[in-house]
């Protein structure tokens, strides 16, 4: 269904009762990408998949400011309110993750844990940011160009995914027929206002969550897996696992490991 918020529509879906779970999927991603869990989790919780804007059937503004992290967390709490969602458990992977993260920094009152799939806080200084600012236009201008099929091709062989090439093509032309439904300009304009230079860096925030805090990185994707080490050593109640034989799509590449992972963190009943 599309709810309003501010001044979009989101897409979300909602499922089961119990204590609420919010999922946030990653760039070019969408509420389908949890379609294998939320049957069983909506057993036990209040299950909250979310379109986030620019992807899915959520709405696409053409100003890019309109993407900013700080205007997406409060289109979570608005969607929160519209819900009567006093608190909830967050889940997010990738851009989810820092999605789910901002939202826990800036709103604390509303989140009761966090999982953390192959996500990271920003980066830490102002060079970092700016460079990948610039390198997040490079790439939002390339989409718009170039369109959904030769972007999607480009995207799928970039390093980050080279463990997904491991899988059964039925598995891959999935993950490609999930991108491919996301439109040029939500995608785009996502980089250009809530990317990893664009957003704040929360880095010196980690240690005030008091919030358990669970981080999950694939033994394959070094660079967030040693992101997901630093992090948990900052926080208050961290908890880390890294998952073997995957890469940065952890839900993906070790499905049943990832349910099994969130099912003890969220305490859900077998």
């Amino acid at each position: 269904m599309l709810i309003e918020v501010n001044d979009i529509k989101l897409n979300v879906e909602t499922h089961g009762s119990g204590e609420p779970l919010l999922l946030l999927h990653g760039f070019t991603g969408s509420v389908r990408s949890w379609d294998r869990f939320i049957p069983k989790w909506s057993q036990h919780a209040q299950v909250i998949a979310v379109d986030i804007i620019g992807h899915g059937q959520s709405d696409s503004p053409a100003d890019p400011k309109r993407y900013s992290m700080e205007k997406a967390v409060q289109d979570l709490i608005a969607l929160f309110d519209t819900l009567q969602v006093h608190k909830a458990n967050v889940l997010g992977y990738s851009m989810g993750g820092r999605l789910a993260l901002s939202l826990a920094v800036m709103h604390p009152e509303r989140v009761n844990s966090l999982i953390l799939e192959s996500s990271s806080p920003g980066l830490l200084t102002e060079e970092e940011r700016t460079a990948r600012m610039m390198s997040d236009e490079q790439l939002a201008d390339r989409i718009e160009r170039e369109g959904m099929e030769r972007f999607t091709a480009f995207w799928e062989n970039i390093p980050l995914f080279e463990s997904v090439k491991r899988m059964p093509e039925e598995t891959q032309r999935s993950i490609r027929q999930g991108r491919l439904r996301n439109q040029p300009l939500g995608l785009a304009n996502s980089l250009r206002g809530m990317g990893t230079g664009a957003q704040p860096s929360w880095w010196g925030h980690l240690a005030a969550l008091k919030m358990p805090v669970h981080f999950i990185a694939g033994e394959w994707d070094k660079k967030f897996d040693e992101i997901a080490q630093t992090m948990n050593s900052a926080v208050t109640k961290g908890q880390y696992t890294q998952v073997p034989g995957a890469g940065h799509l952890v839900h993906v590449e070790q499905a049943h490991s990832f349910d099994t992972i969130v099912t003890k963190c969220l305490n859900f009943e077998e």
